[in-house]
């Protein structure tokens, strides 16, 4: 059987410590505050993320490095036959694009899989990847398996504040500044690629029920033979708010009897664009070996 590196990044919202557990390797995200460069749970802990966003420090998101990456993939390929390389979605951040042309030049032993997971879903991808290599599937076999159900997730987030929608140039100031006044919060999606609008409502609890709503109709309808055949799991994530993440865990349990729900800080690069106080449900199929 040849042997199979994994590699993720932080993104993922899989610690280093958890990697090493996983015996598969974590790039951190790199993150540019006041000018300085910080790597994700390497220099910069979520506690510490959340502080500088408090203090609008100004705080900008990058990929690492074709340097790192390359570098970390040769030091594998010194133990292991092949890599699978599971990004961010390649509709969030341009790391994916970059690592799919550095792998070009290791004759097909770099794998790198765009499968447009993030956060939880990007973690499950993780855990499918190291089923599938137990299983005896080569790296190629494990990219395409990855890919063939890459829209099986499903994303839903609100926010607690529309700073940082308005910052990024998502939404307009007189826009924010209605929202706030009115306390509507958005709830989001990302079914693939993109961060795109599914709702507007008046408060966080209606939010709530809206995102567990949407996420019934998934259920329901996209999912639904995965459901009876026990192939789905679902996933909570939050933005530095993790008793309010705890009670929300609480409420989808009940909506959702029986079911084994994950819970994960939500991935910083997501958070530096929503902010401090956000919610997440999600979903995705795990893998069938």
């Amino acid at each position: 059987m040849r042997k199979i590196a994994i590699i993720t990044d932080s993104n993922s919202g899989i610690t280093q410590d958890e990697g090493r557990k996983l015996g598969i390797s974590v790039l951190p995200m790199p993150f540019y505050i006041n000018d300085v460069m910080y790597l994700e749970g390497i220099t910069l802990s979520q506690e510490a993320f959340y502080e500088r966003l408090k203090n609008d420090e100004s705080i900008s998101t990058s990929q690492p490095s074709p340097a790192e990456v390359c570098g970390l993939w040769d030091n594998l390929l010194e133990e292991y036959d092949e890599i699978v390389h599971i990004p961010m979605s390649s509709g969030l951040s341009a790391s994916c694009d970059t690592a799919t042309m550095l792998a070009r030049d290791y004759d097909g032993r770099v794998q790198v899989v765009n499968n447009q997971r993030i956060s939880v879903t990007q973690r499950q991808s993780v855990l499918d990847a190291i089923a599938l290599r137990d299983a005896g599937k080569n790296a190629a076999e494990i990219k395409e398996k990855l890919e063939e159900e890459k829209m099986e997730s499903s994303i839903y987030i609100t926010l607690e504040t529309l700073k940082y929608l308005k910052k990024g140039g998502r939404i307009t100031p007189a826009a924010a500044a209605i929202g706030t006044v009115l306390n509507l919060k958005p709830v989001l999606q990302i079914q693939g690629e993109k961060l795109d609008a599914y709702a507007k409502v008046r408060g966080k609890k209606q939010a709530k029920r809206v995102m567990m709503k949407a996420m019934q109709e998934d259920w329901d309808t996209r999912f639904k033979k995965y459901v009876e055949s026990g192939e789905m799991c679902l996933q909570i994530a939050y933005a530095g708010n993790k008793e309010e993440a705890e009670e929300f865990k609480k409420e989808v349990q009940a909506a959702f009897p029986g079911m084994d729900i994950h819970m994960d800080p939500l991935s910083l690069s997501v958070a530096c664009h929503i902010g401090h106080g956000a919610l997440a449900v999600a979903c995705s199929k795990k893998v069938t070996v």
